[in-house]
């Protein structure tokens, strides 16, 4: 049983687990760094700025900064009063509005508070207290503030060098996380493109291109924006998240308990997300890779869509498929509309709501005020839950994108595929033998009936047939294109089976009908870039089929830029080259696919000629449509409906007046009435 596209994504990242590790770890310490910012500020708050209120000791002498002068006596905060220090008595500085009071005497410091008459009235819930207080003026409550300057300085230091910290650390955890990122997209593009040579061919047969490129590209694209962005974005913020829980918890628990209620309200909005995300982001992606299967084929088959007047029926199509790529995003436009800001915000205001509710009833209570510091605390590290909120929310699209993407990467990696196995083998004569073959490209309606031939070593054998009987099936087999259900296939006697694809097509050539030419230049399409084959090989070969007549009139010769497909060159040009690819190679067997089908008459002149030097010292197999060019074959094989009904040289087949010969002289009539 294959795992989900979750746990196969979670796999890739483990690959380079190093990192994400250290990077989260890097994480955690700037995160908790950042965190201690509003608990530095509760402190600055309570202890210092307004730490002046309470209890104030009159010692006898002025011994170090903690101690204030007023009206000639000392006192120190009683927080700060170390035991052995002689204590002359208590008083306390409390403020009433906008105005501080020097009382003398222990006061308490919670309940409701006025100024009346002189004197300060303390309302509590054992009743009305009522003091004599002596007004502070601002030159007189200052001295009382200053022992707090150098803590506060202090503090305000240490947050900064806690934040310069932090920021170093957020530096490596990003750059960690983005770096494993890339590597696990790379690892994953690398593996898919390899697994596109392990497939079997006739998985090509039935895609598009544009839909494989749009696997290979635009769906990693999206899973890397998974692991780039939304690892790091989703990462950071529950961790986020952890430490101003932590952090609430450690302010008041009860509160801490309440905002976990968040939790259970975004995880299940994620679930309804997934629900409808994955469906249309599934039919959005199927789309992206139609639109590129059909723009690929627009192109390539441009020339023909207008000389048809085609351009109309093309649009049309084109735009059928982006109304529904359009309909789809415009679906998860809507869905992501009631997310991010919409939805954050409507949590942030029933937390808050909730916020006010509690501390607002609780404040009813006179013996429950809260000290500012702690407000200021916990309605920053509220602000601060939902940022991080608000990122998660934000990259649900981006989530469900990558599960769709990772579910398309997925179907084709599990494609059953076979491995590349490049290993030499000894260079083969070249003796084929097919014994009692039969092949169907759908395991039910054969092309191939119990075929049985054999051809030596540095013969040339010829196929030919009407379109449908089966020649071009034989070349597939023999490539190891595909593999025949019954029967075997030998080559110097040893089955084909018993070697990977790639040692059988080793010591083998081909040229296609079409031939294709890569982008680069004319001598690195001979070489194929291939280091046993140097520069001087590709153009002796080049030369010995006759293509140095039009190279020479090339701009840069044998360096001439070859475009996509080598549209710049003719057919007849394009063949020669290919020719030559072959000759550079030394191939033992040489397969032919109706190279000459679409020349002219005087380019298969120069043709026949490259041929003759092609096929010296090598088995040769042609599929020809011109039975003028395969007279001198050794053994010509006529196929009808997957079986070899006549067999034998060219004067052999037409002294039996067969098949062969009525194809012949229906050729040969075709030329007459030509000429």
């Amino acid at each position: 049983m294959k795992a989900s596209t979750e746990k196969r994504l979670v796999q890739y990242a483990m690959h380079y687990k190093k990192g994400i590790l250290i990077g989260l770890f890097c994480l955690s310490i700037a995160v908790t760094l950042e965190l201690a910012g509003p608990l530095i500020a509760k402190r600055v708050i309570d202890e210092h700025i307004l730490g002046v209120e309470g209890e104030w000791q009159q010692v006898a002498v002025n011994d170090d900064r903690y101690t204030v002068t007023y009206e000639d006596e000392f006192y120190k905060r009683s927080d700060r009063v170390e035991g052995t220090e002689r204590q002359l008595g208590q008083v306390t500085v409390l403020q009433v509005g906008h105005n501080y009071y020097f009382v003398e005497e222990e006061v308490p410091l919670t309940g409701k508070r006025s100024m009346e008459n002189g004197q300060i009235t303390i309302e509590t819930a054992d009743g009305s207290l009522t003091y004599n207080g002596e007004k502070l003026s601002l030159n007189e409550i200052y001295p009382f503030f200053e022992p707090e300057k150098r803590p506060i300085i202090l503090l305000l230091g240490l947050y900064v060098v806690l934040l310069v910290i932090a920021g170093f650390f957020q530096f490596y955890q990003t750059f960690l996380l983005q770096k494993s990122s890339n590597q696990i997209v790379q690892k994953m593009r690398n593996d898919i493109f390899a697994h596109t040579q392990r497939v079997p061919i006739n998985y090509y047969v039935d895609q598009p291109a544009g839909k494989i490129v749009a696997r290979v590209t635009n769906d990693t694209e999206a899973i890397r924006d998974l692991y780039e962005r939304v690892l790091s974005i989703i990462v950071t913020s529950i961790i986020y998240m952890a430490g101003v829980f932590i952090a609430l918890f450690f302010l008041d628990p009860k509160l801490g308990a309440i905002c976990l209620l968040l939790i259970p309200l975004i995880l299940g909005w994620m679930k309804v997300y997934k629900h409808f995300g994955t469906k249309y982001n599934a039919v959005i992606r199927t789309t992206i890779s139609e639109i590129n299967g059909n723009i690929n084929e627009a192109i390539q088959g441009m020339p023909i869509i207008q000389a048809f007047s085609r351009e109309k029926k093309t649009k049309d199509e084109f735009e059928k498929l982006n109304e529904r790529h359009f309909i789809y995003q415009r679906k998860l436009v809507k869905l992501s509309a009631l997310t991010s800001y919409n939805l954050v915000t409507v949590f942030r205001n029933l937390a808050f709501v909730g916020f006010i509710w509690y501390f607002g009833s609780a404040s009813l209570d006179p013996e429950s005020i809260l000290s500012i510091g702690m407000l200021y605390a916990i309605v920053d590290y509220l602000t601060r839950l939902f940022e991080p909120v608000t990122n998660i929310v934000n990259q649900l699209p981006l989530i469900e994108q990558a599960r769709a993407a990772g579910n398309r990467v997925f179907e084709l990696l599990d494609r059953d595929g076979e491995q590349v196995v490049n290993d030499r083998i000894d260079r083969y004569k070249g003796d084929v033998r097919f014994d009692h073959v039969s092949f169907s490209y759908d395991s039910d309606d054969y092309v191939l009936k119990d075929i049985s031939f054999e051809v030596k070593s540095g013969q040339t054998a010829a196929f030919v047939g009407h379109t449908g009987s089966g020649k071009s099936s034989i070349m597939n087999l023999l490539f190891r294109f595909y593999d025949p259900q019954k029967g075997r296939i030998t080559i110097d006697g040893h089955p084909t089976m018993d070697w990977s694809r790639q040692q059988v097509r080793s010591h083998m050539g081909i040229v296609l009908q079409d031939p294709f030419l890569f982008s680069g230049t004319i001598i690195s399409n001979v070489t194929m870039n291939d280091p046993r084959i140097d520069r001087d090989t590709a153009i002796e070969a080049l030369k010995a089929v006759g293509a140095d007549r039009f190279i020479a009139k090339l701009p840069n010769g044998y360096d001439e830029r070859v475009t996509e497909s080598g549209s710049t060159f003719s057919l007849g040009e394009r063949q020669l080259i290919s020719f030559a690819r072959a000759l550079a190679f030394d191939p033992a067997i040489l397969i032919l696919d109706e190279a000459t089908a679409n020349i002219d008459t005087e380019t298969e002149a120069i043709i026949q000629q490259a041929l003759e030097v092609l096929k010296k010292g090598r088995t040769t197999m042609v599929i020809a449509h011109r039975l003028s060019t395969i007279q001198q074959a050794d053994s010509i094989f006529v196929l009808e409906n997957g079986t070899i009904k006549e067999q034998g040289n060219h004067q052999h087949l037409i002294n039996q007046e067969g098949l062969y010969y009525h194809m012949y002289q229906m050729q040969q009539g075709k030329v007459k009435r030509a000429v």
